[in-house]
């Protein structure tokens, strides 16, 4: 290694942009995490499911700012929550990889933006959410990049010097077809990723979604609304489903002659609660409730709201 190589070498350890790399492994850790951990989970695309991505956007309309917006993402819901898991999943590659690093940054705000007008726009007071502090994080990227440490693209602009002859003093013209080249390369690595990446993913949610997913049918006006066959739900098991006005709600079948139902927002701030058997757990602030439905742990006072059941000819209904 010549003197000049090395000592760009001992530059680049050197450089301010290390500071960014813990920023940059935690933001592309997490946010790669929370884009395959949609992909994955079966419930994510399931429209009957309270903890879908469905579910979610009709409750978080109703509060949110941009909530006319979220309403008609909500009729293709499929296809919002795909571009949301995959959107995630590809700042988050970005900024781990040091590929399309400013780039990647303003994906992330603008994501956590979205998040904060919508999912957490009630949570009070405003730093309980963290998806405000989420969009700030990401500015030193977007300011920064990666500064050519740990860095795809620098990699990428380091061979076609290479290829092309170039030293560094190469002048605006070299400089400039540098770039180019360097640019084409990063963007079809980026293309050739994504279209892979989108298509098994895809398929892998869609595979996973429950086979009889779909939007819950309209309710007939004083007819009764049939939740599930009371045989269908095993005693100690429990059934998603939505309520008529479009809520997400709980079905629970505690004792052989019981069943219970529970609108599944938590009292605290309306997050999905999930049911974790025997009680339910809000994921966004950790509020528990038992199978009751009265709370066990806060933040959340007040239990959760029940909807009333009985069951008629072997048929779970909402009365």
């Amino acid at each position: 290694m010549s003197s000049t190589a090395f000592g760009r070498r001992v530059a680049q350890l050197w450089s301010p942009a290390l500071a960014l790399l813990p920023l940059r492994a935690f933001l592309g850790i997490t946010f790669v995490y929370a884009g395959l951990s949609k992909i994955l989970d079966p419930h994510y695309l399931d429209d009957a499911s309270p903890l879908g991505v469905h579910a979610q956007m009709l409750h978080a309309a109703s509060t949110s700012p941009i909530g006319a917006l979220v309403s008609t993402s909500a009729d293709y819901s499929t296809v919002t929550g795909l571009a949301i898991a995959f959107g995630e999943v590809a700042v988050g590659l970005g900024a781990l990889l040091g590929l399309f690093t400013r780039v990647a940054a303003l994906g992330g705000i603008m994501l956590a933006l979205s998040f904060f007008l919508t999912v957490s726009w009630t949570t009070r007071p405003y730093y309980y959410g963290a998806d405000l502090g989420f969009a700030f994080a990401w500015t030193p990227l977007l300011i920064a990049g990666d500064g050519g440490v740990f860095s795809v693209t620098t990699r990428l602009r380091a061979a076609v010097r290479r290829r092309l002859d170039l030293t560094l003093d190469e002048g605006a013209t070299g400089q400039d077809e540098v770039e180019r080249r360097t640019l084409l390369r990063a963007g079809l690595i980026s293309a050739a990723v994504a279209a892979v990446g989108v298509a098994a993913g895809s398929a892998l949610a869609l595979a996973r979604r429950p086979r009889n997913a779909s939007h819950p049918p309209a309710a007939t006006p004083g007819a009764a609304t049939v939740i599930a066959a009371a045989a269908d739900v095993a005693v100690g098991s429990s059934k998603s489903f939505t309520a008529p006005n479009g809520t997400p709600a709980y079905l629970l079948h505690p004792a052989a002659d019981t069943f219970m139902a529970f609108n599944a927002a938590c009292t605290h701030q309306g997050c999905p609660v999930s049911y974790t058997g025997p009680g339910f757990r809000c994921p966004c602030h950790g509020s528990t409730f038992d199978q009751n439905g009265q709370v066990t742990g806060g933040p959340a006072n007040a239990p959760l709201k029940k909807v009333p059941v009985k069951v008629v000819n072997g048929q779970v209904t909402i009365t």
